[in-house]
């Protein structure tokens, strides 16, 4: 369907634009209350209808073709084009920002009461992006929608946020920034040498290997911080601690993943020398990252910087995949950005829920809630044990192949990392226990509730996605397998494997 894939980025302007109708018609002595409403119906619908397309998608993607479908490819200004399209690389991470949104939405029904239309932009703007990202392929399109994702979450952070939100927005910002601006100087670079912005016909051009390296590490430096990778990881814990649960969500479950994207889609296909020389030294960075942040993660006292944490270990097991150069490897990579999508989603998610109880999420005020929350107990527990790669859940399939594909390129980074799966059911069984476990001490705590019908509905298709991916997972391979062998053959080609 020739037009889809624009329909599927640019359909949360539609949203945005009715919410704008809405916000410039309401006068400000009239019923605010009735528009925060409204604005949230339209946010829902709107998400729900990029979901539905985003499944379209999907559908009528031929699984059998290696290449780029549903191309569009526009004249746009200055020799430069609106080139969009997907392969098995970038198609499932459509479906899965459009699954995840419309949860944010419900999630911040009630908990966000201040200017409500403004957040709800904020989000619809953000998915729009973000899409944009993974379906863009031309280099000046993709810095583009790769560089404004940037703004929403900065508001979501700095206006909706915790009490340090300020501080936790611009760290977020400028550490992101800082990286990209490097990016966009390769980019510049590339196109005066290459002469063409198109990604699918620089991905067969052949950079000098010395030229290689400069261009390498300036992309390196911006897909580094977006993972994030250690030591660049700082910000990530702040800023979930201060944005709102919603806010969590998305940075955990989609702007993670556009590093780990950008190194399958640039790195490794444009840069194959530099990729190749710079293995050892990712594979370096990503054991520290799944050893030394899981160490840290133990020792927090916050649930949401233990679980951001935790994010920045269970990355490391996809930049180690990516590097790997087989086929197991970057299959593996693949599957654990979108199972940790959705584990990750959940678990801050869950976080929120007893957050919007108690304002509080220091460990030390809870215990005993499997008392007064049985329902929410289960619900935990089981993204728990995704989390930690239990065989039976999503996390297990990503965690055995990018260890299985690392192991075959270098075994002691296997060796060590496979350390990491420990270490995660250490902190992440500890908080369970002290959570959940033993009698109720704090007096707060005796009037709690179980999760409401609302939270039920949002936690129910994660439950199943979890699942499912968790005992199904040719239905990820089946669309991924012949774009990553395709990947895979001419990265071993150009070094000579």
């Amino acid at each position: 369907m020739t037009g889809l894939l624009s329909l599927i980025t640019f359909a949360p302007l539609v949203g945005i634009a009715a919410i704008l109708l809405l916000r410039f018609g309401v006068k400000p002595s009239g019923a605010g209350e009735p528009a925060a409403g409204a604005a949230r119906w339209i946010a829902l619908a709107t998400t729900l209808a990029v979901f539905a397309l985003s499944v379209v998608l999907v559908v009528q993607f031929n699984r059998a073709d290696p290449g780029f479908q549903f191309v569009e490819d526009h004249a746009w200004f200055a020799g430069l084009h609106y080139r969009m399209g997907v392969d098995g690389i970038s198609l499932l991470f459509v479906p899965l920002t459009a699954f995840l949104m419309p949860l944010c939405i419900v999630a911040s029904w009630k908990t966000i009461e201040n200017r409500v239309l403004e957040y709800m932009v904020a989000f619809l703007a953000l998915e729009a992006l973000v899409i944009g990202v993974f379906c863009s392929l031309d280099l000046i399109l993709f810095y583009i929608f790769f560089e404004f994702s940037l703004v929403p979450m900065f508001l979501i952070i700095g206006v909706w946020g915790g009490k340090n939100r300020v501080y936790a927005a611009y760290k977020f910002f400028l550490y992101t920034l800082l990286g990209s601006v490097l990016m966009l100087a390769a980019i510049l670079a590339m196109i005066g040498i290459a002469h063409t912005s198109s990604i699918p016909e620089l991905m067969t051009f052949k950079f000098s290997p010395g030229l290689q390296i400069w261009l390498w590490l300036a992309f390196f430096a911006s897909f580094a911080v977006k993972m994030p990778m250690w030591p660049v990881h700082t910000w990530l814990p702040d800023a979930h601690v201060e944005a709102p649960t919603a806010g969590s969500v998305i940075l955990a479950g989609i702007l993670l993943k556009l590093g780990g994207y950008g190194f399958m889609r640039f790195s490794l296909p444009m840069f194959p020398d530099a990729s190749a020389h710079f293995a050892p030294l990712v594979f370096a960075l990503s054991v520290i990252a799944i050893v030394y942040t899981s160490l840290v993660a133990f020792r927090q006292t916050d649930v949401k910087k233990l679980i951001a944490y935790s994010s920045v270990a269970h990355m490391g097991f996809v930049t180690m995949g990516i590097f790997s150069g087989n086929a197991v490897g970057e299959q593996g990579a693949l599957y654990q950005m979108l199972s940790h999508g959705v584990i990750s989603g959940a678990l801050f998610l869950c976080v929120g829920v007893v957050y919007d109880r108690m304002h509080t999420r220091e460990i030390a005020f809870y215990g005993g809630l499997v008392n007064r929350m049985p329902l929410y107990a289960a619900v935990f527990m089981l993204f728990t044990m995704g989390n930690v790669g239990l065989p039976g859940t999503s996390g297990f399939v990503g965690e055995i192949l990018t260890m299985t594909g690392t192991y075959k390129a270098s075994t002691w980074t296997a060796v060590i990392a496979a350390s990491g799966v420990i270490l995660s059911a250490v902190y992440a069984l500890s908080l369970y226990r002290r959570v959940m476990f033993g009698e109720i001490t704090n007096a707060k705590l005796a009037s709690i509730s179980d999760l409401d019908w609302r939270e039920t509905a949002i936690f129910a298709p994660l439950v199943a996605a979890t699942l499912i991916l968790g005992v199904q997972p040719g239905l990820v391979f089946d669309i991924t397998q012949a774009s990553v062998d395709q990947l895979v053959a001419a990265y071993s080609a150009a070094i000579g494997g």
